[in-house]
């Protein structure tokens, strides 16, 4: 009796952090129990695809990065798929669905999605079921579960009549996902007392649970005890200067940090490498059990049996480094556990309480415990870990589900032309407060690591510079190629910056360049730079005061607008007109000036800092400044926004 040959489909994925990725590996694991067979892809591998050919459903799951550009892996293919040359039924025979992932947090909300859809039905290409955007910043759960329940049933109906209406599916998922936002929101229950991580609450801990499948172990790892295995790294440079830059008792503490490199950079941004937290390292290898072997080299491969789609040893691990440089240098041990991790943990947990916990934690009627005792406070494994004693895990399922270590990005703070052979950056001292699950609260993993690291020879604003050479600490970085945040390569081209806080260190370095500039092309014609820098008292955090003066009196800056949110709260309880708190404010009251100088003149708007509150913030004030000098409505002036963005007269460096 012939074998039963089971549909195909394909699942291409772009993926920066492996978020996408792992969502594209769990849609192909699964397809054999929907009767399907799934070929997966990375977008990047386009000799395993062929789009002009493809007569099966095309699955695509993609994020975004940086200001809204594609995952590295996905930048070519979008690149192929935006020539112009490429004719409007070029994918006339092409039928997908897309997930894109993205973060309203930050501006350019799944852009790359967003891109990759717009040019594939300009090409001809047809949906054959809704695009969902599913939302970081409220956890990608809320979309993704409903996208993924209702896939099934969609590529089937595609498969069996490729050229049938999709607009009943696509009606039928926006009303499932409507449906199951509001049963969500209806059945996250108030935050009692006696619920906690590790204890839930009726109705919870009595519903029937919708727990998601175990994900497929796919790594065999063993130990063995060797002679020598890779233990340093040896890229690192030194630092020739570290210098706290606010003073007294500010709330935050913002540190500069001079490199001595041997290169010159252009203007990008760069990563910082740093490990892990020794104590936390000792902590997860006496958790695990393996402090007696921290010096063994690890061994990684694939397992025979393993039936996940698209499995590979992660490329990010060497083949010759012991256990304790893995668990130092490759794995993010502070990375928040998504749910198949904790799927994964149940499988390692005897007693039933703590299984039945995280079974409630990974399912589906448990996403508001999941969001409020895991998502929200940034938990990590190891705090898990200790959260759920009974629970054993093997290595190997560190290994995969623990995501690469991720190198920190960076804005230089200062100028070539200024410092060669420097370079200079500007960071606060990141804080967690303490949660349920966290007793004491933790600095951030590497600016803790860099403070730790520079207080032997940190030079104190209130104190004159040590005249003794201690042994300079050494860092590893790499240069991060940003093609757009930098000044106008015009220099006659107007420019606003925004940067409060130590949002303002790129902005250092743009000034020294135009003041190094001005002094090399004296006859040459130079556009207005305004600067709105803002912070909470004058006295203590007003970071680069005396430089920015200098950029004043020099000419260099044409405008310098600056806000003390506490001081000017404080003087207004006395004062009969309140001065501007923050720099949308002062945005506000230069309104036409600033409007004039993006609108007419053709000038560059730059944005630099927290992404949460202050990007939102500058974005609303500078739509309603263009809604109200324009006389536009709303929808008008986003559009006049967009168009900045795609001339890239609009730029962002924020992070959430």
């Amino acid at each position: 009796m012939p074998c039963e040959v089971k549909p195909r489909f394909v699942v291409l994925y772009g993926s920066q952090k492996g978020q996408a990725e792992s969502l594209a590996e769990g849609i192909a694991e699964v397809a054999e129990e929907h009767g399907l067979v799934a070929e997966l892809s990375c977008l990047s591998q386009n000799e395993k695809y062929n789009l002009e050919k493809e007569n099966a459903p095309v699955v695509f799951i993609v994020s975004t990065t940086g200001d809204g550009e594609p995952p590295d892996n996905a930048l070519q293919f979008v690149k192929r798929i935006k020539k112009k040359t490429l004719s409007t039924d070029h994918y006339k025979h092409l039928r997908y669905a897309l997930l894109a992932l993205g973060d309203t947090n930050y501006a350019n909300f799944c852009n790359c999605g967003k891109t990759i859809e717009r040019r594939l039905q300009e090409l001809g290409a047809k949906q054959f079921y809704a695009t969902g955007y599913a939302d970081d910043g409220v956890g990608l759960e809320v979309v993704v579960d409903p996208w993924l329940e209702g896939l099934w049933k969609a590529i089937k109906g595609a498969l069996s009549n490729m050229d049938s209406d999709r607009t009943e599916t696509v009606s039928k998922f926006a009303t499932a996902a409507s449906s199951s936002t509001q049963t969500g929101d209806a059945g996250v229950p108030h935050v009692a007392l006696a619920a906690s991580l590790t204890h839930s609450l009726p109705p919870l801990s009595q519903s029937s649970l919708n727990v998601p499948a175990l994900p497929s172990p796919y790594l065999d790892v063993s130990l063995q005890e060797v002679d020598t295995v890779e233990q340093v790294r040896n890229d690192a440079v030194p630092i020739s200067r570290a210098v706290k830059l606010t003073r007294g008792d500010s709330v935050k503490m913002a540190l500069l940090l001079e490199l001595d490199i041997s290169y010159e950079f252009r203007w990008d941004s760069y990563d910082v490498l740093c490990p892990n937290r020794t104590a936390e390292v000792e902590d997860m290898l006496h958790r695990l059990g393996l402090h007696d072997q921290r010096n063994h080299k690890v061994h990684i491969s694939l397992r025979k049996d393993t039936k996940k789609k698209g499995a590979q040893v992660p490329s990010y691990i060497s083949h010759n480094i012991s256990l304790l440089y893995l668990l130092t240098w490759c794995l993010e041990i502070r990375s928040v556990p998504k749910k198949a991790f904790l799927r994964a943990l149940v499988e390692h947990t005897w007693d039933g309480v703590q299984r039945r916990r995280l079974q409630e934690l990974c399912s589906k009627q448990g996403a508001a415990d999941y969001n409020l005792y895991v998502r929200d406070p940034s938990l990590s494994a190891m705090e898990l870990l200790t959260a759920f004693p009974s629970c054993s895990p093997p290595l190997s399922l560190l290994i995969e589900h623990l995501p690469k270590l991720q190198p920190r990005p960076y804005s230089a703070a200062s100028s070539c032309l200024r410092y060669p052979g420097k370079l200079h950056f500007v960071f606060n001292m990141v804080e967690f407060p303490a949660s349920p699950g966290r007793p004491a609260g933790r600095r951030g993993l590497c600016t803790g690591w860099l403070f730790d690291l520079i207080n032997p020879v940190l030079v104190f604003p209130e104190k004159a510079e040590s005249s003794s050479s201690p042994a300079l600490p050494k860092i590893h970085v790499s240069l991060r190629p940003n093609s757009s945040f930098r000044p106008p390569s015009d220099l006659s081209a107007p420019f606003i910056m925004v940067g409060p806080g130590t949002g303002v260190a790129p902005f250092i370095g743009f000034l020294q360049q135009r003041e190094m500039e001005r002094k090399a092309n004296p006859e040459a014609i130079f556009g207005e730079t305004w600067l709105f820098f803002g912070c909470r008292h004058r006295d203590r955090d007003y970071l680069f005061r005396e430089e920015l003066e200098g950029f004043v009196s020099s000419g260099t800056l044409s405008q310098l607008m600056v806000c003390f949110s506490r001081d000017d709260q404080e003087e207004a309880s006395t004062s009969a007109a309140a001065r501007p708190r923050y720099v949308q404010h002062n945005l506000l009251l230069n309104s036409q000036r600033i409007t004039d100088i993006l609108l007419k003149q053709n000038g560059y708007f730059y944005v630099c800092g927290d992404a949460k509150n202050m990007a939102k913030d500058v974005n609303d004030t500078l739509m309603q400044m263009i809604q109200t000098e324009l006389q536009l409505d709303q929808l008008d002036a986003m559009k006049r926004l967009a168009v900045l963005r795609e001339e890239k007269r609009y730029l962002q460096d924020i992070w959430g």
